[in-house]
């Protein structure tokens, strides 16, 4: 989660008819994804299944022109406003893999190689905001100018954590347009990757997390997590794994389609140009401190505080749900990130639309403003698992450090006071609404072979076929 650069914007799936309110009928999308299936698999590495008859014409047609391992979709699958967008590095996967090897700087072997202009970016800013912080004048700070930078900060924050993350890729709940339309500007002012990009990536992350599909593998360490992987190349797992991805829910909504030809103007206009000018013409702040305090400060510390979840949340605190995987409990970056430091929690139930067992506002304020908008009738259907659910996969999973295990209070639990256990991404609780398929972000299997998947899925079909 948080990304600062577009890159990698590929789309493999025709837009839908917009519904108006969220993402498309199941049975829509479920028609959808059977009538793809024999595309995807021509890019994937799964087999193909036997042909009907009135397909085998068709069939033969394609053999005749192959595509090759990883190829991108036809144009005609592409929305119009994604086409001028595809990276040179998708044009052929093949290619891609196999010049996908890691630079070395003055003897420092990195395992992908460099984007130099966004390691240029980013050192850069955070050398200037150092810079700024240590040289800052504190006997010319202003009370207004601090809390606006604070509430500019909240408002970015719960765009990426209420809007980005719980609303748009795991759909724990339902918004009208207002909402939604809120949530799309809160997020812009975050000033971080296109909603399609943010989205697609979270997405997989969470299928395939901690692999090399992961676009943040918390395996290759705290810095890579952090924000080292916004300054290479993708591995080529995660580009093929995102094209895997189902996103006709982004690109038929209509919200997101204003977002995505006007990304660059609200990026820019909400992130620095209307923050910056507000201290300046209502409280006569002065441009430098205004420009500082919203385009330096403010905008790195949001950054990092939505980075700390990939990392920290990864890598330090208990798993009381699940010892199994890396993610875990740490209320430091829950304090940070508004909520979303119940990371073990979340990545065994990803469509809880609290991120947490407990909706506690104290340490998940995005939770206390979503119930807000449920009681103005804004937000409804917000998912979330029964205790019983949550106590069976924790008695079973967990590490021993529940409350209602160790008597304690999940809070009072020190980061880092567990071994960190695992190295591959085990099941996520299935979202109830929605029946298992190869491109949901709530899997039954974390497997990456889909042709194990397909094996166990025709066990279970014999099975029941012999009862």
């Amino acid at each position: 989660m948080g990304h600062l650069s577009t890159s990698e914007r590929v789309c493999s799936t025709t837009p839908m008819p917009s519904t108006g309110e969220g993402s498309p009928p199941l049975m829509t999308r479920r028609a959808k994804l059977s009538s793809e299936v024999q595309a995807r698999r021509g890019e994937d590495s799964s087999p193909e299944s036997a042909p009907r008859p009135k397909q085998q014409q068709q069939q033969q047609q394609q053999q005749q022109q192959p595509m090759s391992v990883g190829a991108p979709p036809s144009p005609r699958n592409i929305p119009k406003h994604l086409v001028n967008h595809i990276p040179k590095d998708q044009i052929n996967m093949e290619e891609y893999t196999r010049n996908f090897k890691g630079d070395n700087i003055l003897g420092w072997q990195f395992k992908a190689p460099l984007k130099w202009d966004k390691v240029i970016q980013i050192s850069l800013l955070h050398i200037v905001a150092v810079i700024c912080f240590i040289t800052y004048p504190l006997n010319e700070l202003r009370l207004s100018s601090t809390l606006w930078s604070f509430f500019m900060g909240g408002v970015a924050g719960f765009g990426v954590t209420a809007g980005a993350h719980r609303f748009w890729t795991h759909r724990s709940y339902k918004a009208n347009k207002i909402l939604r339309s809120l949530l799309m500007i809160s997020y812009c002012v975050a000033g971080q990757n296109t909603m399609y990009d943010w989205v697609r990536d979270h997405r997989v992350h969470h299928k395939y997390s901690e692999t090399d599909a992961d676009p943040h593998n918390a395996n290759r360490g705290f810095f890579f997590s952090h924000v080292g992987w916004l300054m290479m190349l993708k591995h080529p797992d995660v580009l093929r794994r995102g094209r895997q991805i189902d996103m006709s829910d982004i690109v038929s909504d209509p919200v997101l389609q204003f977002h995505q030809k006007y990304f660059v103007l609200l990026k820019t206009l909400l992130c620095f140009v209307l923050p910056t000018l507000v201290p300046v013409y209502c409280w006569n702040e002065t441009w430098y401190h205004a420009f500082v305090h919203q385009c330096i400060f403010r905008y790195v510390f949001s950054l990092n505080f939505t980075w700390s979840v990939n990392s920290a949340a990864h890598l330090w605190g208990s798993r009381p749900y699940d010892k199994r995987i890396m993610p875990s409990e740490n209320i430091y970056v829950s304090i940070m990130a508004m909520g979303e430091g119940w990371h073990n929690y979340h990545h065994v139930f990803p469509w809880d639309y609290k991120a947490a067992e407990l909706g506690d506002y104290k340490v998940n304020m995005t939770t206390m403003l979503l119930d807000t908008f449920q009681r103005i009738g804004w937000a409804w259907d917000m998912k979330q698992p029964s205790k019983e659910l949550v106590r069976r996969t924790l008695e079973k999973y967990g590490d021993g450090t529940h409350a209602s295990q160790v008597g304690v209070g999940a809070a009072t639990i020190a980061p880092g006071s567990t071994q960190m256990i695992g190295h591959l991404h085990y099941s996520e609780v299935p979202d109830p609404d929605l029946e298992y398929d190869a491109e949901s972000s709530s899997t039954e299997s974390a497997k990456l072979d889909e042709n194990e998947n397909e094996n166990e899925r025709q066990k279970k079909a014999t099975k029941k076929l012999a009862v």
